[in-house]
């Protein structure tokens, strides 16, 4: 009973502590053309009662949790951790459930543009471009353990490599794909210099810096880049001749899958790798990884490498899709907006990337009914995974070695 008790009074604090910073945006409506001031108190209400509940039932939940383990394990965390298993994960490590698994899913993505209106196949192919994007930028964070802020400059540099090459000399889209990815690349190498010294926010702020310093520089280079009105009737790739709307729109639904499985099986190569274990020893601890030979110069730009690289990619696709780029398409936003879906899903796991991804762009799309809110929503889902399950939706699972092959 005390216990309950306990449980209800943080939930009412965390209720009127949400209440109090979501005051100005839920209850306060300001018009400033009749020079009125509406109080939508309900909202409030709603705020408080909603954020009780669920709180309340969190908190319950993983008291309930850990009495269940205690049970089970004893005190003992660390047996508990080793001793706990992911079922999925588990099941699809075997071979007879991993292969129909991986058959059915990629069936169902080949014919998912005959299943589907044409608006849907492109609002998938944002996401894959999304997902693409938090995948490369996961490369810095999750695997090098460097803050970066700027990553829609990369973007950019894809898309304009794109957007320039035809507008001036008339490139087509899959010789200006491995072009603009190498201008990515190395514009990551031109930030990655600068940088090798830094760390933490400091980082963070170098790097938010170089994307807007980016986007100003496309707005007011007018005589290059068009400046704000943009480069216009970028052509959209075809397949031996010239598609339809529909036509290039599933054309580029099938490219991005391919990228996306290009940039996993980057990932996957680079975690198994001498630099992979290196980027790892130095996102724990850059000193120690020093002290032990590690070369944090290479390691440093490889990572910068390689995200810019990817985000190259996606530049070019996304100039061919929309045909139209402009600067204000490279905001900050869209920087944060990938950091998200790599913090929400989990940084350094490629599916919780993935999953993230997802979320983050396909939840706004069919909820656009919430758009006002969506960075509300965001905002209080990463503090409520920030508190409760920093690690991510799908955290990350360590690899273990056993030496010697006993059963200890």
């Amino acid at each position: 009973m005390k216990n309950i008790l306990k449980e209800i009074k943080s939930s009412f604090l965390a209720s009127l502590w949400l209440m109090f910073l979501t005051f100005p945006i839920m209850v306060l409506k300001v018009s400033t053309i009749n020079g009125t001031v509406r109080w939508r108190w309900m909202n409030l209400l709603w705020v408080g009662v909603g954020s009780f509940l669920l709180s309340w039932v969190w908190r319950m939940s993983l008291d309930r949790k850990m009495r269940g383990r205690k049970q089970r394990h004893g005190d003992d965390s660390e047996s508990e951790n080793s001793g706990r298993k992911f079922v999925l994960r588990e099941s699809l490590a075997k071979k007879n459930v991993r292969i129909p698994t991986l058959s059915v899913l990629a069936l169902f993505v080949i014919v998912f543009p005959l299943l589907v209106s044409f608006y849907q196949v492109g609002i998938m192919t944002s996401a894959l471009m999304f997902v693409i994007l938090g995948l490369g930028l996961n490369i810095v964070i999750g695997y090098g353990g460097l803050l970066h802020i700027g990553y829609a400059a990369f973007y950019a540099v894809g898309a304009y490599s794109y957007g320039l090459m035809y507008m001036y000399w008339g490139l087509p889209f899959w010789l200006c794909l491995p072009l603009g990815a190498v201008s990515g690349l190395v514009f990551g190498l031109i930030i990655g210099f600068p940088v090798l010294r830094l760390r933490g926010d400091y980082l963070a702020i170098v790097t938010l810096a170089f994307g807007e310093i980016v986007r100003l520089l496309l707005e007011n280079l007018s005589g290059f880049t068009k400046g704000p009105e943009g480069i216009a009737q970028i052509p959209r790739p075809g397949f031996f001749t010239k598609l339809s709307l529909q036509g290039a729109t599933t054309y580029l639904y099938y490219i991005a899958i391919a990228l996306v499985l290009f940039t996993i099986f980057i990932m996957k190569r680079l975690e198994d790798s001498r630099i992979g274990r290196a980027l790892e020893a130095m996102r724990e601890d850059d000193i120690a990884a020093q002290s032990m030979g590690i070369d944090l110069t290479k390691a440093k730009l490889t990572t910068f490498a390689l995200s810019s690289f990817v985000a190259g990619l996606v530049g070019v696709i996304l100039a061919g899709k929309t045909t139209y780029i402009n600067p204000g398409s490279f905001t900050l936003m869209e920087s944060v907006m990938i950091l998200v879906a790599v913090v929400l899903g989990g940084t350094g796991s490629i599916p919780g990337v993935i999953f993230g991804a997802l979320i983050v762009t396909l939840i706004p799309e069919y909820f656009r009914a919430l758009a006002d809110y969506r960075m509300f929503m965001f905002g209080v889902a990463l503090v409520v995974m920030s508190i409760f399950r920093p690690q991510g939706i799908i955290p990350k699972i360590r690899k273990h070695y056993i030496v010697g092959g006993g059963d200890s």
